[in-house]
Formats: C-alpha cells, structure tokens, sequence
C-alpha cells in the first residue's frame, strides 16, 4: 500500500516577527526604522500587509509595553499564591515580577527611553493602553484593601488612589532604567520602600482614627 506523505504547513506568526524585527532594529540602530515602507521591505512585507498588524511605530512601541504587562500578570498567576497576598502584598508582587519581565527587554528599553526625560514620575507616552489596563488591575487591589480595610476609604482621594499607583510604576520604572546597581538591588529596596510609604499613606492613619472618633462624639450629642 503506498504510503501518503502529508506535508504540514506552518503558519507564521506575522505579529510576533514584527514585533521581534521592530526591537532588534531599534537594538541594532538606536532609533525608530526611517519608514513602515523600508522596515516592511527589510522583512520581505508589502507595506499594506504591516497595517493588518500595526498602524505605526507608535502602535508597536505601545503593544510591546502592554505584552510586558501581560507577560507580567501571567507570571503572577503561575505563582499559585497571589490571591493569599494581602493588597500591599499584591502590588508588591505585581512591581517585582514587572521588573523581571522588563529585563528580558533591558537593552531594547534603554535604547528607547535612557535619554527621555528624567522625570521620577512619567511614562513615555505610547504607555496609554498600558495605563488603562494597568489601572483596572490596580483598582482591582484597592478594592479589596477597602474590603479588608487595609485601604481606608477617603472621600475625593480615594478616586485616585489608582493614578498614585500608576505614578509609582513610572518612579519604578525611571529608577531600574537608571540603576546600576548589582542584580539590580536598588531597584528592590525602591519598591519595597515607595510600596510601604504608599499603602501606609493609603491605610488608615491615626488622623483617620481622631476624625472617626470626632464623628461619633458629635453624633452622639
């Protein structure tokens, strides 16, 4: 009986080589390809099959950061111990396991943002569906703290614990760029540190306390 030899076909992952051909000629160039035409050419891509993927360089750049944070959450999941951590716990987590993804993009990050603005507070401005997704991660933590009463909650301020929390993520990200400490430790003992300051300052306070306390006096009058 004659046997049939069936040949598979692989197909490729046009998003992922883009991406990949993206960073390694931003590694290999320090600057943005000079044109979609001439980085499409250089990948053997008719220009209009580039937009089926991406509408820029700017669209590339925001897509990297937000796989980053999705690579980032996929890891925490894999930890099995997340949903035991306390809020603090969580966003601690959330920063440490960040900063080991963004160093399998170190070289590609410090060629694109090294020289940006020194600003201890500011992401670059492709990070806008990064913020977003970030955010409702985030404001997922400080609803259980508020839940567990880890977080207190405070009328107007509490309506932006979640951007506080995305100005620590640039403060993180703008101290690892600049680090260069061994293994990184600064950067370690910055999270550690900024996270505590931060839900200390969103925990309940003692000022919280005399004011509860204040209340109920005058209530009880």
């Amino acid at each position: 009986m004659e046997s049939t030899t069936v040949k598979k076909t692989t197909k490729k992952d046009y998003r992922k080589q883009i991406l990949e051909s993206f960073k390694i000629h931003v590694l290999e160039h320090g600057e943005l390809p000079k044109s979609v035409f001439k980085f499409a050419k250089d990948m053997k891509l008719k220009e209009e099959e580039f937009y089926t993927y991406f509408t820029s360089f700017e669209a590339i750049k925001s897509t990297i950061l937000v796989d980053i944070f999705e690579e980032t959450l996929a890891d925490i999941e894999k930890q099995g111990v997340f949903e035991e951590y306390s809020a603090r716990e969580k966003f601690l987590s959330f920063l440490f396991t960040w900063i080991e993804v963004l160093k399998k993009n170190r070289s590609y990050l410090l060629s694109l943002y090294e020289s940006k603005t020194k600003s201890f507070v500011t992401l670059p401005k492709e990070s806008a569906e990064f913020k977003e997704k970030f955010k409702a991660f985030a404001n997922e933590i400080i609803l259980e703290g508020k839940e567990t009463e880890e977080i207190a909650s405070r009328p107007v301020i509490s309506d932006r614990y979640d951007e506080a929390l995305w100005i620590q993520v640039g403060f993180v990200f703008r101290y690892w760029l600049d680090d260069r400490s061994p293994r990184f430790e600064k950067t370690d003992a910055a999270i550690e540190k900024s996270v505590n300051l931060a839900f200390d300052l969103m925990g309940k306070s003692a000022l919280d306390s005399f004011l509860d306390f204040a209340k109920f006096m005058y209530q009880s009058k």
